[in-house]
């Protein structure tokens, strides 16, 4: 390995805005509860050797990053949901490298994260991308010009233009590289007038005038079930974002323990609350399907309301679902790994999931996550079986 490297990751704001949504909610309700987080290669990919060395160098570099003045500025002025004592709070942050182990085997890496939720809630989705853009560089891997990552980005954004839909870039985890990242953002923002609305990583979305975009993710339910029963997770989930948000970042995610258990605690003053909801798993027809018979059984016209799909988005998927939703709801698409890992090599298949959380003095508490998606279940077999007795789920 180089003595000499570069450092990969320069703001503290390159990662998913939910992840800062979030920790301000955990700063405020659960302060000392502490989790555990794992890499999870589903890929199977093969790593080069000496590969823990490369990322343990590049986490350690994360140390040194702070929020500037003009990055608390843009967070103030762009997101007034995000209180001083928050903004405060996140001027003092800093990464601490100790909190995540690294470790290789052969070609196999291993990952954990462990420490207090407030802390340690930002690590995933920029390991995750550190993980991406070292593969391919230290595989070599060949990839396309800035010119044709460029006029790629341009087809695809007008060729969304012309489907009539709106569209956020949410590709940051999984990207191929920070540059290829910041060429596609400079194409969608260019290109891209009426139909790109904003991105999910909130440095690019300060540096390219954009709004960043996102409520909660999958670990805010999962955290829920274990501090208050898998039956109580969702109910108390989303009482709590009201809490915090007041009706600000009205996106409901739904597919954390199945969207079938999600409605029957999604009563009509969370329907009437929120502004619609994310679909993440499983088939997007039969779950907009889903969503307007909820609606209508709340009394609640579903073109009032909103679905984002975020699902594994290609041009082809997003045409078939916007002419299904035609006239029936409000959509939008939040789109990631074909924006920003579309550059030659196959984007890499992984997660960093939540597996463990102590919510507050008590017990360590395993976690998981059923989707409407089989193979996105995360968690132990034990966990996941009891859930669905519990729930009720075949």
């Amino acid at each position: 390995m180089p003595e000499n490297h570069s450092v990969i990751l320069t703001s503290i704001l390159d990662n998913d805005f939910y992840k800062f949504t979030m920790q301000q909610g955990v700063i405020r309700l659960f302060p000392n509860a502490k989790v555990r987080y794992q890499f999870i290669n589903r890929g199977k990919h093969s790593f080069p050797a000496e590969f823990h060395v490369a990322l343990r160098r590049a986490i350690d570099d994360m140390a040194v990053l702070k929020l500037s003045a003009a990055e608390k500025r843009f967070l103030k002025n762009t997101c007034p949901y995000l209180d001083s004592v928050y903004l405060d709070f996140l001027e003092g942050y800093r990464y601490q490298p100790s909190e995540v182990k690294i470790e290789q085997d052969g070609d196999q890496i291993q990952v954990s994260i462990e420490g207090l939720w407030y802390r340690t809630i930002l690590w995933e989705v920029p390991i995750m991308s550190l993980i991406s853009e070292l593969f391919y560089t230290l595989k070599g891997a060949a990839h396309s010009s800035d010119e044709a990552m460029t006029e790629l980005t341009r087809n695809k954004i007008e060729s969304y233009h012309k489907l009539g839909v709106t569209i956020a870039e949410f590709g940051t985890r999984r990207r191929f590289s920070y540059a290829n990242h910041r060429l596609v953002l400079n194409a969608l923002e260019k290109y891209g007038k009426g139909t790109f609305i904003g991105t999910s990583n909130v440095h690019l979305a300060m540096l390219h005038h954009t709004r960043p975009i996102g409520t909660h993710a999958h670990e805010w339910f999962m955290f829920h079930a274990a501090k208050y029963g898998f039956k109580m997770a969702n109910a108390m989930g989303l009482e709590h974002w009201v809490q915090v948000y007041r009706g600000d970042l009205g996106i409901a995610l739904s597919d954390t323990y199945t969207t079938d258990v999600f409605f029957r605690q999604f009563d009509k003053m969370f329907s009437k609350l929120f502004d619609g909801v994310r679909h993440d798993s499983g088939d997007p027809l039969l779950f907009t399907d889903k969503v307007i018979a909820h609606y209508q059984k709340m009394g609640i016209d579903a073109r009032s309301k909103t679905i984002i799909f975020s699902d594994a988005l290609n041009y082809e998927k997003v045409e078939r679902i916007a002419h299904y939703c035609h006239n029936k709801i409000g959509i939008s698409f939040g789109i990631g790994t074909n924006l920003t890992n579309d550059a030659g090599p196959e984007p890499m298949n992984m997660v960093i999931k939540m597996t463990e959380t102590q919510p507050q003095h008590e017990d360590w508490t395993e976690v998981i996550k059923l989707s409407d998606e089989q193979g996105k279940h995360t968690g132990t077999e034990r966990m996941i079986h009891l859930a669905k007795t519990i729930l009720k789920i075949d």
